[in-house]
């Protein structure tokens, strides 16, 4: 792969995060000695010494930026995809939460990443994400786009939920439960795991339909091809129920609600380690092999 000139590059933090100021300023440095203009995020923008500029909203970094340099946990970059899948730019993932299935480099590996990517030494993986329609009294309220997974999930204290699952108009079942995620292959490692579902690799075409705590025990995870279109319809008499997209935007459903998911048009470009396979990673997050 050739060398790419990026002129812009754009940082997005997590949030309170202590060793970011330690961190910030010598990035900076290293950034402006090579040419590079860098836009940053507020929350960056917080940890820089005092007479520091202002931080950008997360929508202008990704608007102003050819590539995102994202520093946190995967939550960080569940939010940065969003406004980055928007503008097509990729991201390269530095780890600084915990267990970080998608930011896959570690901070001791941010310098020779950004050497490797600025000199063209890096691969690309693209990976699908969900368009979710909310719609209500025949009308979408709200259209959102998510790389793991959106759900449909009761609140805390209210009882199993009622809700019936089309797939390409063909009714599927009707389901009593916790709730019901449906989930891209990137987000197979994520919620749906947890509630049993497979792990699915990202090159797999494929979205993961997972129950949570079904009140039947034959209700199981099913895999259908990722062109098709799924629709949950939620049923009278169910309160205290929330559609929660990637675990960040929770919205409250109203019975009779459709919720209506598809492929996006967007795809996240997440740059990946090149000495690092799939399920390198896999083994390294999970702990595979180990007594």
């Amino acid at each position: 792969m050739q060398p790419v000139h990026f002129e812009k590059i754009g940082i997005i933090a997590r949030p309170r995060k202590s060793n970011l100021a330690a961190m910030a300023p010598s990035l900076l440095e290293w950034l402006a000695k090579r040419g590079i203009a860098a836009l940053y995020d507020e929350e960056t923008a917080a940890s820089l010494p005092a007479g520091a500029r202002a931080g950008k909203t997360r929508e202008e970094v990704a608007a102003g930026s050819q590539l995102l340099l994202v520093l946190g946990g995967d939550g960080t970059l569940l939010a940065a995809a969003r406004v980055a899948a928007m503008h097509g730019i990729p991201i390269l993932p530095i780890n600084m939460g915990s267990l970080g299935f998608l930011t896959s480099f570690t901070i001791e590996e941010l310098y020779p990443a950004l050497e490797d990517t600025l000199a063209g030494r890096y691969s690309v993986s693209e990976r699908v994400m969900l368009k979710v329609d909310l719609e209500r009294e025949g009308k979408i309220i709200d259209t959102q786009r998510v790389l793991n997974e959106a759900v449909i999930n009761k609140g805390t204290l209210a009882r199993m939920i009622d809700l019936e699952l089309h797939i390409d108009q063909d009714f599927v079942c009707r389901y009593r439960a916790d709730g019901l995620i449906v989930a891209t292959p990137t987000g197979s490692t994520a919620y749906s795991l947890s509630a049993g579902g497979p792990i699915v690799h990202p090159a797999v075409e494929s979205f993961v339909i997972t129950p949570i705590c079904p009140h039947t025990l034959t209700d199981r995870p099913v895999v259908v091809r990722d062109s098709s279109s799924i629709e949950m319809r939620l049923l009278a008499h169910t309160e205290s129920v929330f559609l929660t997209l990637d675990g960040q935007k929770g919205i409250v459903l109203q019975a009779t609600d459709f919720v209506r998911i598809v492929r996006a048009k967007e795809t996240l470009r997440l740059i990946q380690p090149l000495k690092k396979s799939y399920f390198e990673i896999l083994r390294d997050k999970l702990k595979w092999g180990e007594a």
